[in-house]
C-alpha cells in the first residue's frame, strides 16, 4: 500500500521566481535556495506527485497563485549543501487566495503558515488544502472543468 498524497505550500518572492517564471520555464524547475533546516526537512519528506500551493510572498503580494506537483523527490545537486526538489506546473488558481482572506477563514485557524510566517516550505493538512482550493474556486487542471462540461 502506497503512502497517501501529501500537500505543501512553497513560498517565493515574485521578484526572485514568480508564477510567470514557472510557466515560462516549461512549467518545470528545481525548487532550490531553501536554507532553513526545518524547511529542508519538509522538502526531504516530499514524495513524487505530492501537490504544492505556489505562494507569492513579499510586501506587494501574499497569495496562493497556482499549484505545482513534485516531479523529482529531494536530491543534492552538488553533493553537499542544501537539497532541491523538482516541481512541475499543474495549473493557475481560478482566483488567487490572499493571505488576509485565509487568516479570516475559521476553517484555516492554526495552520502552520500563520504560526511560522517566515518558513518557506509549509505542510498543508488535507482539510486546509481543500478549503484553500474552495476559496480560490479550485485550480486549472484539478478536473473541475471536466465536471462542469458534463453537467
Amino acid at each position: 500500500m502506497g503512502k497517501e498524497r501529501q500537500y505543501w505550500l512553497l513560498k517565493t518572492e515574485p521578484g526572485e521566481w514568480s508564477w510567470d517564471d514557472q510557466a515560462a520555464n516549461g512549467g518545470l524547475t528545481k525548487w532550490d535556495g531553501v536554507k532553513n533546516s526545518q524547511a529542508q526537512k519538509h522538502m526531504k519528506s516530499m514524495k513524487l506527485n505530492d501537490l504544492c500551493f505556489f505562494y507569492h510572498s513579499g510586501a506587494r503580494a501574499r497569495c496562493v497563485v497556482g499549484v505545482v506537483t513534485v516531479s523529482q523527490e529531494w536530491y543534492k545537486t552538488d553533493g553537499e549543501g542544501e537539497g532541491v526538489v523538482d516541481v512541475k506546473e499543474v495549473g493557475t488558481m481560478r482566483r488567487m487566495v490572499d493571505l488576509k482572506e485565509m487568516k479570516k477563514d475559521d476553517g484555516l485557524k492554526g495552520w502552520g503558515l500563520f504560526r511560522q510566517p517566515r518558513l518557506s516550505v509549509v505542510p498543508v493538512p488535507e482539510g486546509v488544502w481543500e478549503r484553500v482550493c474552495d476559496l480560490g474556486g479550485g485550480f486549472h487542471g484539478d478536473g473541475r472543468e471536466e465536471e462542469e462540461l458534463v453537467e
